[in-house]
C-alpha cells in the first residue's frame, strides 16, 4: 500500500457509549466527522499488527496499541462556531492569548456528558493529543506542530478531573491556531482555517513512582538511517531510548541511540568515561503527586523532570542503566556497583532481558509492508517485576518517511575546488538546488552559549520577513539546531527557520554535540525535503567563514548575518555516500 495518507472510514470504529468501561473495543471515537491523520495512522496498524506480528515468538513481552478515544473534527467545527472563536483565532493575537480564550469557553454539550463517563471510568494519566486532517501525511510534514498534554487524571472528584481533561482538549484545539502552525500552513501553502482538528485521549503508557508516572523505556525507531556510523548502513534504519516519557527524544535531548542491526555497540566516544557525557542524566515523568500553580495554557503543566538519583529510588534504573568504575576506566552493566550511572539500555540490548531490539526490528518491517513506505515510530515500554520479568510495548504512533531515490554523485575530488562555501561527509538529503540566494550565518566571532535563546529569537524575525517575501535561504549556525537544551544548541522551533531550504550545523571546541536527533525536528526536516550538513570543527571539511565574512549585510544583528547574493549558490547533496558541497559564483 502505497499512500499519501491513511484514511479510516469512521464506521470501521466503535462509537463511544455509556457502556465505556465494559467495552473490549480499545479504539472508539465521539462525534461523526474525521478522527484525523494520527487516529487514523494508529487504527490502520493496529489491524496489519493483529494479523502480522505473533507473540509466541516473544516470551516476556507483549505489544498493544494503548486504548484511546478521538473526538472527531465535527467537534471541533461546533466549538468554534459556538463559541464565535475563528476571529481570534485567525487573528495576529499571542499564543497565550488564544489559549486563553479558548479556555474560557465551553465545549459541546454532547462532549461534556461523554467526557465526565470517560473520567468516572478511567482513573490513570491521560494523554491529549492532536490529530489533525494533516497531521502524519507523507509530504506534509506536521510532526510536533500541535500540542500534546499530559494530565494526572487522579484528583479525588468527578468535576476537578472533567475540568482538567476538558481545559487539556480546549488547549489542543487553540494550538491548530498558535503562531508555529500558522507558519507551519504558510510553509506548505495551506490555509489555516481549512485545518479540522481532532484528538485523541489515550492512556499514557507507564507504572505511578512515588508521586511520578513513567514508562521504563520511551523510544523512536526509524527503519532508515541518514546518518549511519561505523559498520551500519542507512537501510539498516537508527533507534532513540529514553527513560522516561518520550519528551527527552522529541524534543532532541541526549539519548540512546544505536541501528538495530548493532545492538551490542556503544555510540562513539574516546573512552568509557566520555560516555558519562554522552548519557541520559534526567528524565521526564507525569506529575502525580501536589498539583502544580494551575497553567492550563502551559503543556507541560503536569509534567516534571526527575534526575537518575530518582529514578533509582523508583527501582527503574536497573532495568536501563551501567555503571562507570572509574579506577578501572570501564563500564559494567546493571547498578549492582558502586560508581556514577549510564543510561545504555545494556540489561536490554546487550543481555536481552527481553527481547526489545527483536520486537523493534519486526515491527518496523511490518509497518513498512503495511504502509509501503520507511517509516518512523514511537513506543513506550514498562516493565512489570512481580513475580517473572515481563514487559508491555505501547505502540503509540507510526509515520512514513521520505527517502529520495534520485541519483546524485559528489566525488571526493568535487569536495576540493576553490569556490567551496561549505564541505561535508555528513548530510542529510539528496539532489541539486540552484535557487538559493540568500544566507543567514550565526556570527562565529560573537557566539557564546549563553545567548542561543536570543539568537533563535533573532533568526525568527528574519526568517518571517523571507518567508513573506517568498526567499528561501542557507542557514548556518552552532550546536544542535532545534534542541530544547540552549546549551546544546540553538533552541529554534521549525516555524521560526520554516524559510530555510539548506542547514547547516557546524560544532566549536566547547559546543560538540551529537547531530539533531529531535524526532519531530528530524521528520519535518525529510518530509520537507531539506538538505542538512554537519560540519565538524575538527574535520577536513569546513566552512569558508572568510568568503562569508567579506560579503555584503544585508542585515546585522548582535549575532547574525543576512546577505543576498547576486548569483545563486549550487548545492549538491548526495544521499548515497552522504558528501554534500555548496558552492558560490
Amino acid at each position: 500500500m502505497s499512500t499519501s495518507q491513511i484514511t479510516i472510514p469512521i464506521e470501521k470504529l466503535t462509537p463511544f457509549d455509556n457502556n465505556f468501561i465494559n467495552n473490549e473495543k480499545k479504539i472508539t471515537y465521539i462525534g461523526s466527522g474525521s478522527i484525523g491523520g494520527k487516529a487514523s495512522g494508529l487504527a490502520f496498524i493496529e489491524d496489519f499488527i493483529n494479523s502480522h506480528f505473533s507473540e509466541k515468538n516473544y516470551k516476556n513481552i507483549t505489544i498493544c496499541i494503548p486504548g484511546f478515544v478521538v473526538i472527531t473534527t465535527d467537534i471541533f467545527d461546533k466549538f468554534m462556531e459556538e463559541n464565535n472563536l475563528y476571529k481570534i483565532a485567525l487573528s495576529d493575537m499571542s499564543d497565550e492569548f488564544i489559549a486563553h480564550s479558548f479556555g474560557k469557553c465551553k465545549l459541546p454539550e454532547e462532549l461534556r456528558d461523554k467526557l465526565r463517563i470517560l473520567v468516572d471510568s478511567v482513573k490513570i494519566p491521560l494523554a491529549i493529543r492532536s490529530s489533525s486532517l494533516l497531521e502524519d501525511a507523507i509530504y506534509e510534514p506536521f510532526a510536533g506542530v500541535y500540542a500534546t498534554k499530559m494530565i494526572p487524571n487522579n484528583q479525588f472528584d468527578i468535576d476537578t478531573r472533567y475540568e482538567k481533561i476538558a481545559e487539556a482538549i480546549k488547549f489542543v484545539y487553540a494550538s491548530t491556531f498558535f503562531r508555529v502552525a500558522k507558519d507551519y500552513h504558510k510553509a506548505i501553502d495551506c490555509s489555516t482555517k481549512e485545518e479540522k482538528m481532532a484528538v485523541i485521549i489515550q492512556d499514557v503508557v507507564g507504572q505511578g513512582y512515588n508521586n511520578r508516572f513513567y514508562p521504563h523505556i520511551s523510544g523512536v525507531a526509524r527503519s532508515y538511517n541518514f546518518y549511519p556510523i561505523g559498520a551500519a548502513k542507512a537501510k539498516d534504519g537508527i533507534v532513540n531510548l529514553a527513560l522516561g516519557l518520550g519528551k527527552s527524544i522529541v524534543d532532541g535531548g541526549i539519548v540512546w541511540s544505536y541501528p538495530p542491526s548493532l545492538p551490542k555497540v556503544n555510540p562513539p566516544a574516546g573512552s568509557p568515561g566520555e560516555l558519562l557525557r554522552l548519557t541520559q542524566t534526567s528524565f521526564w515523568a507525569i506529575n502525580t503527586g501536589k498539583p502544580p500553580v494551575s497553567d492550563p495554557a502551559l503543556e507541560t503543566e503536569y509534567m516534571l523532570k526527575g534526575t537518575l538519583a530518582d529514578s533509582e529510588e523508583d527501582d527503574t534504573l536497573r532495568f536501563v542503566a551501567s555503571t562507570y568504575i572509574p579506577q578501572d576506566d570501564r563500564i559494567v552493566i546493571g547498578t549492582g556497583r558502586t560508581g556514577p550511572r549510564l543510561v545504555t539500555f545494556a540489561p536490554m540490548l546487550v543481555v536481552d532481558q527481553i527481547n526489545l531490539n527483536k520486537i523493534i526490528i519486526e515491527l518496523l518491517d511490518i509497518c513498512e509492508k503495511a504502509l509501503g513506505n520507511e517509516v518512523e515510530i514511537e513506543f513506550a515500554v514498562t516493565i512489570n517485576t512481580n513475580g517473572a520479568l515481563k514487559a508491555q510495548f505501547g505502540f503509540l504512533q507510526v509515520r512514513p518517511m521520505v527517502v529520495s531515490d534520485a541519483v546524485v554523485d559528489v566525488l571526493p575530488e568535487e569536495m576540493e575546488q576553490k569556490n567551496i562555501l561549505v564541505s561535508s561527509e555528513r548530510s542529510l538529503g539528496n539532489g541539486i538546488s540552484e535557487v538559493i540566494e540568500d544566507i543567514i550565518y550565526v556570527d562565529p566571532d560573537n557566539f557564546n552559549a549563553k545567548n542561543t535563546q536570543q539568537i533563535a529569537g533573532e533568526i525568527a524575525e528574519l526568517n518571517r520577513k523571507l518567508v513573506n517575501d517568498g526567499r528561501s535561504y542557507l542557514l548556518i549556525g552552532f550546536g544542535r539546531w532545534g534542541s530544547s537544551d540552549p546549551w546544546l544548541g540553538i533552541p529554534v522551533n521549525w516555524s521560526q527557520i520554516s524559510g530555510a531550504k539548506t542547514i547547516v550545523e557546524a560544532t566549536l571546541p566547547n559546543m560538540d554535540v551529537e547531530l539533531s536527533q529531535g524526532t519531530h525536528f528530524f521528520h519535518n526536516m525529510t518530509s520537507f525535503r531539506i538538505n542538512f550538513l554537519q560540519v565538524s570543527h575538527s574535520s577536513t571539511h569546513s566552512i569558508n567563514w572568510n568568503w562569508l565574512k567579506k560579503q555584503k549585510d544585508m542585515t546585522r544583528t548582535d549575532y547574525i548575518h543576512h546577505i543576498q547574493l547576486s548569483k545563486p549558490l549550487t548545492i549538491k547533496v548526495d544521499g548515497r555516500s552522504g558528501r554534500s558541497v555548496i558552492l558560490y559564483d
